[in-house]
């Protein structure tokens, strides 16, 4: 009997996370499997939720609706940082264009970031919901090995 994996298990496989088109977000096949540990924050927990019960051996292709993987778009995410508070929690002397992933210092010690969606002298306008979040995406996955 293979192992299943349970909410603790150590895992070994490939994974590719697309969009519905097929385009590649994240690919793990062609190129050396992945390695984690369940309930460490290396994948969505959705994502995660999906794999359990999943016997070694599996290899199965999930379709998430809008929204379920990364949770929804959230218009409140969506902020002003003014250009003294984006110079002061960001890379020293970086230049910055619309589209850019830039990872701030949070209070308290963290890191968080945010897409770049506009630019002026005085202001910055972020998206600081997941990349992915209200999108539709397509989860697959081939289990090597369940510890």
């Amino acid at each position: 009997m293979s192992n299943v994996v349970t909410p603790s298990a150590y895992l070994t496989l490939h994974y590719r996370l697309a969009s519905l088109d097929g385009t590649d977000i994240v690919s793990t096949f062609g190129s050396t499997p992945a390695t984690l540990m369940l309930g460490q924050g290396q994948l969505a927990p959705v994502l995660e939720e999906l794999l359990l019960g999943l016997p070694e051996g599996t290899h199965k292709t999930f379709e998430l609706e809008p929204g379920v993987a990364f949770g929804p778009r959230n218009p409140e995410l969506i902020r002003p940082v003014s250009r003294a508070t984006l110079d002061e929690n960001s890379v020293p002397g970086a230049e910055y264009r619309v589209g850019d992933l830039v990872d701030f210092a949070a209070p308290g010690g963290g890191r968080f970031s945010g897409i770049l969606r506009e630019l002026r002298d005085d202001a910055a306008l972020f998206d600081f919901n997941h990349p992915l979040a209200g999108q539709p995406v397509r989860f697959e996955v081939n289990l090597i090995s369940v510890l």
